[in-house]
């Protein structure tokens, strides 16, 4: 997406120095039950800087859950989630996810970027700035005043971004961020994640679409059944699956 204004938002201050990365984010062989039933079973998995993952599955395979896990959310009943970055130490600070149905506050949309901006303890004139910058880089400059529960769908998800832009996450987990939207809005979505990765975030992200994940991934995790079956260069994964459950997903055949 092309942005609509250009906002100094580095104030009279001179740039804070980039915090060391979290990356790489290690998975080693992590589970997940509950009351006795493996949701994840033994899954592993290294996410790098750099190439966007997109987690593939039927539906029931465990993808969002993967994504909490990965996030901090739940805790693994087994195996590990560890960052192993130089900036590992403070992990909370620089990782951010958006839902499938975003979870807004009872304010205006400006208010919901600047409340986050508040809890990272970041002085008033700068939050306005920050806010005026991710408000029209992401086109909802014009219904800032408005409440946030008041957005169409495709708004509030783009809001949903927009907080998270703010608070410049070096990695941002997206669970099916486009599931309920029509072709515009997605397009919009799409288009506000490929330049917060051009802003040097890492994408890990969730999706049934596959026309969305042949545009959106550069590497595929396939799961089913709560196991990761294959890590795979999304070109390879799209042409030349490597398990006969990933092929038959592929053409449309694989239930859960």
């Amino acid at each position: 997406m092309t942005a609509t204004a250009t906002i100094d938002i580095t104030g009279p201050a001179p740039p804070a120095a980039t915090p060391p990365s979290i990356l790489p984010l290690v998975v080693e062989d992590m589970s997940f039950a509950i009351d006795g039933r493996r949701l994840i079973d033994g899954v592993s998995l290294t996410l790098e800087a750099g190439p966007r993952t997109v987690i593939l599955g039927p539906n029931g395979a465990g993808k969002s859950l993967l994504l909490r896990l990965c996030h901090g959310l739940l805790t693994p009943t087994g195996g590990r989630v560890t960052w192993h970055g130089a900036g590992a130490a403070d992990t909370r600070q620089h990782q951010a996810m958006v839902f499938q149905k975003p979870v807004l506050l009872r304010r205006s949309a400006r208010a919901n970027v600047d409340y986050a901006l508040k809890l990272k303890k970041i002085a008033r004139d700068r939050r306005r700035a920050i806010t005026d910058d991710v408000m029209a880089r992401t086109g909802l400059a014009a219904v800032a005043e408005t409440p946030a529960r008041l957005l169409s769908g495709g708004e509030q998800q783009k809001l949903a971004l927009a907080r998270a832009w703010a608070l410049k996450p070096q990695v941002l987990f997206l669970d099916e961020p486009t599931s309920h939207l029509d072709p515009a809005a997605t397009a919009a979505v799409e288009a506000i994640v490929e330049d917060m990765r051009g802003d040097g975030t890492r994408i890990v992200m969730t999706t049934h679409d596959l026309g969305q994940a042949r545009r959106m991934a550069d590497h595929v995790a396939f799961l089913h059944k709560g196991r990761l079956l294959e890590t795979t260069p999304a070109e390879s994964f799209f042409e030349r699956p490597k398990s006969g459950e990933a092929a038959a997903f592929l053409r449309g055949e694989l239930r859960w």
